[in-house]
């Protein structure tokens, strides 16, 4: 596993009790049903809890969309009440310098 993924999963699965792997949680945070269908725990605390500079690695490195990522983290955002990073940044902020 790597750091980044180590970094990521430490937090995400903590506070939870959960065990989720980095492709099991790669796939939670691009799936638009993680905010309209489930309300996932997981997915919202990778977006919410994660620093943002390491979410945008997990991303790259799991080869997740970053658009449909931000997509979901803009739901979370709206159900939430208060702006999250991937939901903040336009696609541009998204791609690798």
């Amino acid at each position: 596993m790597s750091v980044v993924a180590g970094k990521v999963l430490s937090t995400v699965n903590a506070p939870y009790g959960t065990t989720l792997s980095a492709e099991q949680l790669a796939s939670k945070i691009s799936d638009p049903a993680s905010a309209a269908v489930s309300f996932d725990p997981s997915a919202f605390s990778f977006f919410s809890e994660v620093d943002e500079s390491i979410q945008i690695s997990f991303l790259d490195e799991m080869h997740v969309d970053p658009t449909a990522a931000s997509d979901l983290a803009r739901k979370f955002s709206l159900l939430a009440g208060y702006p999250l990073p991937l939901a903040r940044t336009g696609q541009q902020m998204l791609l690798p310098v």
